[in-house]
């Protein structure tokens, strides 16, 4: 069992940054691919990034190619999301998901979720 516990959120102008951090209870966490999802008030969660158990590869939804950067540091167990030039349409719980399987891009294929954190962008 892996427990994820999301961090970094806030409320922040719209074109400033935040980074959210994911912290893993698994010291195997290499092993485990990593992924951050979305869920906006009244719309379905959806996919933002996802990065595989070595960091080497990674994917974006196009709404934040160039803007977003998903890394981690296996060592410390924890997987980040950089959001740079934040937009109004950005604003969402943010939630961290794990699979031993990298790179899926839907709900259901994700096995370990955290609890999620607030991103709220404003004008």
């Amino acid at each position: 069992q892996v427990q994820l516990v999301e961090s970094g959120g806030g409320l922040v102008q719209a074109g400033g940054s935040l980074r959210l951090s994911c912290a893993a209870s698994t010291r195997t966490f290499g092993y485990y691919a990593g992924a951050w999802f979305r869920q906006a008030p009244g719309k379905e969660r959806e996919f933002v990034a996802g990065i595989t158990g070595s960091g080497l590869t990674t994917t974006y939804t196009d709404s934040v190619k160039g803007r977003f950067t998903i890394s981690r540091d296996n060592a410390k167990n924890t997987v980040y999301l950089q959001m740079n030039n934040l937009r109004l349409e950005d604003t969402a719980v943010y939630f961290c998901a794990a699979d031993q399987t990298p790179l899926r891009t839907r709900v259901s294929e994700y096995d370990y979720w955290g609890r999620g954190t607030q991103v709220t962008v404003s004008s």
